[in-house]
């Protein structure tokens, strides 16, 4: 459709302005219902299709006895509005003048029946500032990517607009769409999944739209489909650039129309459904390439979402990794009690550094993991994947004082005073004969007690082999071992070894 068209409104989008989102035009229009008895009211959509006639599933229900049960619709076009008459017994007119389809001008009459609606067109245009939020839904960051997101879903949540979300796999798409679903008017209808690339090419059509008995071979009841499932919901299309090109121009019907076909029915079922699309491909680029149809993108990207990837946000991730430990269930006891309060300053620094190929999912995998392996309160490198953490050997647990708010990240929870902060020990790779320890035959119960016993006793003969080879120098026993000379000190003084004669560089500057 021209953009010269003399009535162009233009569609609900978001502006961009130097790459960054400046605006957001929302595409509005209000129908004014005179009554033959002079009363009238007033019904404000947002939404790309409205089915107007006298039975109750429309959008705008006409109590006229001379108006068809699905009488006609108004639509968005790319760039206007139109009406098309359904079939109707006794006809739409635009201004008097019976018509199949019009384009509708800003103050023009529709005649339904014996009911006349005026027709307004409204555009919106709403500032896109930055959220000063950190969180919204279960959406969690304070990086300006993010918090201009959340502007934008402050925005369109409410509104029944089809948004496509965008980014790398793992960025948190259905997330996002799940958010949008929980703050619009839709919150209490059903929220319905469907993976495009999950499912077999020749099961798609009859999983979107159901089938009749006997449509297909093992068709051996009528089905319902995801579409009809979602009625006054939402259906969250994820993977949608992996659909088939066939199937492409029945979704686009679904959603001009809001009427789908089960397989093997020639019978239209009308849907009240909200469309939420994700993909981590470039939409725009598959249509250059014959991938996917242009009409459809254009039908689907009323509102585009483009989630960046974790790499571009790092400054979040203090803030996701508390929200993992706060929330997730794998840090939960039988009691509900947090396990895991929080995370140690080393451990962040090692996410920190990391690049993140995985995204948001790949942060959420390590966490969990560390939880399994962390056998106190906190987080250490040593409990991360070693690509992450960067230890090649088996680190070895020492429990030292509770850590300080500085050296660790808590999930908000109330540190007991008993809270153990666990600080790896590496031994280096070495020709320094370590002494043979014989395992006691008087082991303690537990294989946990066993192996701290083993490994208290390996530390302590460490320690003192270390000191006897550097002359008693703390400063160059603690550079061979390659761990901090402070944190040598705290394993003799746990292990209680008070060498007559140990000396460190720092006393003798002093």
């Amino acid at each position: 459709m021209s953009k010269k068209f003399p009535d162009y409104i233009p569609p609900t989008k978001i502006a961009y302005v130097s790459g960054r989102p400046a605006a957001l035009h929302l595409r509005k229009c209000k129908l004014v219902l005179e009554r033959e008895d002079g009363q009238t009211s007033e019904y404000i959509f947002d939404q790309n299709n409205i089915a107007i006639g006298a039975m109750e599933d429309n959008d705008l229900v006409i109590e006229d006895e001379t108006a068809s049960r699905y009488h006609c619709r108004i639509f968005q076009d790319e760039n206007s509005y139109l009406v098309q008459d359904l079939g109707s017994t006794n006809g739409t007119f635009v201004n008097r003048v019976r018509i199949k389809e019009a384009y509708l001008k800003p103050g023009c009459t529709v005649t339904v029946g014996k009911t006349d609606i005026k027709f307004q067109s409204l555009d919106e245009r709403v500032e896109i500032l930055p959220s000063n939020r950190e969180a919204f839904g279960s959406i969690v960051g304070k990086s300006l990517r993010m918090r201009e997101i959340f502007g934008i879903l402050e925005k369109i949540g409410p509104t029944g607009v089809t948004v496509v979300i965008e980014g790398e796999t793992g960025t948190g798409k259905e997330v996002v769409a799940r958010t949008i679903h929980e703050c619009s008017k839709r919150a209490k209808g059903p929220f319905v999944v469907f993976d495009c690339g999950a499912v077999p090419e020749n099961l798609i059509e009859s999983e979107l739209f159901g089938h009749e008995k006997g449509s297909f071979t093992g068709a051996i009841m009528a089905r319902q489909g995801l579409f009809e499932m979602a009625q006054g919901g939402t259906i969250f299309l994820d993977e949608l650039g992996e659909l088939n090109l066939d199937l492409q121009p029945k979704l686009l019907r679904a959603l001009e129309q809001r009427e789908i076909r089960r397989v093997g029915s020639n019978k239209p079922i009308k849907v009240d459904v909200r469309v939420i699309a994700a993909t981590n491909r470039n939409l725009e680029e598959e249509v250059r390439a014959g991938r996917f149809r242009e009409d459809l993108f254009y039908r689907l990207s009323v509102v585009r979402l483009v989630l960046p990837p974790m790499r571009e946000r790092r400054e979040d991730l203090p803030l996701l990794v508390k929200h993992f430990l706060r929330n997730g269930s794998f840090n939960r006891e039988g009691t509900g009690r947090v396990r895991i309060k929080g995370i140690s300053r080393d451990a962040l620094d090692c996410l920190m550094s990391y690049r993140w190929q995985g995204n948001v999912r790949e942060l959420v995998n390590v966490i969990e993991r560390a939880c399994s392996f962390a056998e106190t309160e906190y987080i250490q490198p040593e409990d991360l994947p070693e690509h992450i953490s960067g230890i090649g050997l088996m680190p070895r647990r020492v429990a030292a004082a509770a850590p300080t708010e500085e050296q660790a990240l808590e999930t908000g929870e109330q540190t007991s005073s008993g809270a153990l902060d666990l600080a790896g020990f590496q031994p280096p790779v070495t020709s320094m004969p370590v002494p043979a320890m014989a395992i006691p035959t008087n082991l303690p119960r537990t294989f946990k007690e066993a192996k701290e016993e083993w490994v208290g006793a390996f530390e302590r003969d460490y320690i003192l082999n270390l000191l006897k080879k550097n002359d008693l120098n703390i400063s160059h026993a603690a550079k061979e071992a390659e761990i901090d000379r402070k944190y040598f000190r705290k394993l003799m003084k746990k292990y209680g070894v008070d060498v007559q004669g140990a000396k460190d560089e720092e006393d003798e500057e002093a």
